[in-house]
């Protein structure tokens, strides 16, 4: 996205004449109400106060946003796509894998995802284990190119939901967007591949290190592979919140909370979905043989759900703030290139706030009509 573009239709929506009473209060309390964390230049300079006013806001836009619906439609794009991005992973880190490899490598993934959800994953990645280990040449390369192309289904599905969520409209050509949703697709698998192999090496740390050093260095060695997990994660996230809406591009700093809150939320509901499938619920004798694919249905919509809660608080916290927070020289309101950077609510109560984006969202549908 061209860090120049600009948002004309910042604060458009049906106007009152300025010698009309009725707007001379609203005009009068945006001016008087000054909320705390507004001059923030930064998320760790907004106070405790603005934060749960930043909370309440991300609780209204989860409705007004219909994030059930966004988190449905990811989780569906993203079931399209898994195959073909597992294969596209396995076919770059397989050059040097094996079967053996995979199996060793899927066991922290039992881990962390549900049972049903792991054998899923476990099987496409055996599966193109074993279709990829005898092509090779132009063939591979040819492969490949099919994989990523399915796999984009996933990023273009996210960044139809980021741009929802930033209030953007899509403004890209196809050629640009398609080169972006490529480029993100082929970042997320670098990333995956970098987890795999990070992964590997610690598993090889903490396995040896045990022998050598006794089992405090194993634990900690232990921590250490979680940290990198949490950083990859909230890395990967940022990057997709960063360049994935029609927008200039945040500074990184503002991406932060979102990204580590979508990175922990995930695990968090990774871990008690798995735990909810294995001793609570019972799949099987609901939906019977179609149970696996329900289960993993059911984990990607929560997980699309986390992530977009995180790609939301950093929507309300862009908006809440009146310092630029986007990348270049800062520049006024108005020429940000972002509608959330541009509006800067920070200083509205939560009832003008909510009129004003009703009043965008209405005047966004007046002019796609026509």
């Amino acid at each position: 996205m061209e860090s120049g573009k600009t948002n004309p239709h910042v604060d458009i929506g049906p106007r009152v004449a300025p010698d009309d009473p009725e707007s001379q209060p609203d005009e009068e309390a945006a001016q008087t109400v000054s909320a705390p964390g507004s001059d923030a230049r930064s998320p760790l300079q907004i106070p405790r106060k603005a934060w749960l006013k930043i909370l309440k806001r991300v609780y209204t836009m989860w409705g007004f946003h219909n994030l059930s619906l966004l988190g449905a439609g990811m989780a569906f794009f993203t079931f399209l796509a898994i195959t073909p991005l597992l294969a596209a992973t396995v076919m770059i880190y397989g050059l040097i894998g094996d079967v053996s490899t995979v199996q060793r490598q899927m066991r922290s993934i039992y881990e962390v995802l549900p049972a049903d959800a792991a054998r899923i994953v476990e099987s496409q990645m055996m599966a193109a284990v074993t279709t990829s280990s005898g092509v090779t040449g132009i063939a591979l390369v040819v492969a490949l190119v099919f994989a990523i192309y399915g796999g984009m289904r996933a990023a273009n599905g996210f960044i139809g939901a980021l741009n929802v969520i930033n209030e953007e409209h899509e403004s890209r050509n196809i050629i640009r967007l398609t080169l972006r949703v490529l480029l993100l697709t082929i970042a997320a698998i670098g990333i995956a591949i970098t987890g795999v192999v990070s992964g590997g090496a610690f598993a090889w740390l903490q396995r040896h290190s045990q022998e050598v050093l006794g089992p405090g260095a194993a634990h900690a060695f232990q921590l250490l592979a979680w940290a990198a997990a949490i950083f990859l994660g909230s890395f990967g996230f940022a990057m997709m919140m960063r360049y994935g809406p029609d927008r200039r591009p945040a500074r990184w700093r503002w991406l932060a909370p979102g990204a580590l809150c979508a990175t922990l939320i995930w695990l968090a509901i990774s871990f008690g979905f798995s735990f909810y499938v294995s001793y609570i619920s019972d799949y099987n004798a609901t939906y019977g043989s179609l149970s696996a694919i329900v289960v993993f249905l059911m984990w990607l919509f929560l997980s699309a759900y986390g992530v977009l809660f995180g790609a939301l608080l950093n929507a309300e916290v862009e908006r809440h703030t009146s310092i630029d927070s986007t990348i270049g020289p800062d520049q006024p309101r108005g020429q940000r290139g972002a509608v959330l950077a541009d509006i800067s609510e920070g200083e509205l109560t939560i009832e003008q706030w909510l009129e004003q984006t009703q009043r965008r969202a209405i005047a966004r549908q007046i002019r796609r009509r026509g």
